[in-house]
């Protein structure tokens, strides 16, 4: 399989993507927060001294999504359709994050949908710091992603 975004002399490059076919593409992506069952109870019912964080989280993973082509090199200004950002829970230490983007261009967008996760993920962490400085960021995956040449699924287990 070709590298992409490299040039024949292994030089960074990005992808042109101009001859391509504007299709609807779609990306789900998820990420665990796992925590002291205590600091997942102070979320859920808002009891933390910063505010809600996962309102605040879901705000942050929106804005990231839509940023994406100034976090990551290479990757192309996406005009993003649709982001949405959900949260659920083992109701014990893990909270999920999950995403879900579509745009309509030439390129994919599982680059924002990951962002997104992650940096919804972040900022829960960030507004928890105080209480459990031990919280672990894991599993960011991308669930699925739909258009261009091909589609994609997840084979590992998937929490519905």
């Amino acid at each position: 399989m070709e590298l992409t975004h490299l040039d024949q002399n292994g030089g960074a490059r990005m992808v042109d993507v101009g001859d391509k076919d504007i299709s609807v593409r779609t990306a789900r992506a998820e990420a665990t927060l796992v925590m002291r069952p205590e600091t997942l109870q102070k979320i859920l019912s808002s009891e933390l001294k910063k505010g809600d964080a996962l309102s605040a989280a879901r705000i942050a993973g929106i804005m990231a999504a839509k940023r994406t082509f100034e976090l990551i090199p290479l990757c192309h200004n996406i005009p993003v359709e649709k982001a949405e950002i959900s949260f659920d829970n083992n109701k014990e230490n893990e909270l999920y994050i999950r995403s879900f983007l579509k745009c309509s261009y030439k390129t994919g967008i599982e680059m924002e949908a990951l962002t997104a996760v992650s940096v919804a993920a972040l900022t829960v962490y960030d507004m928890c710091k105080a209480v459990d400085r031990g919280m672990t960021v894991k599993e960011i995956k991308l669930l699925e992603k739909t258009g261009g040449k091909s589609d994609y699924q997840y084979e590992g287990p998937v929490r519905t």
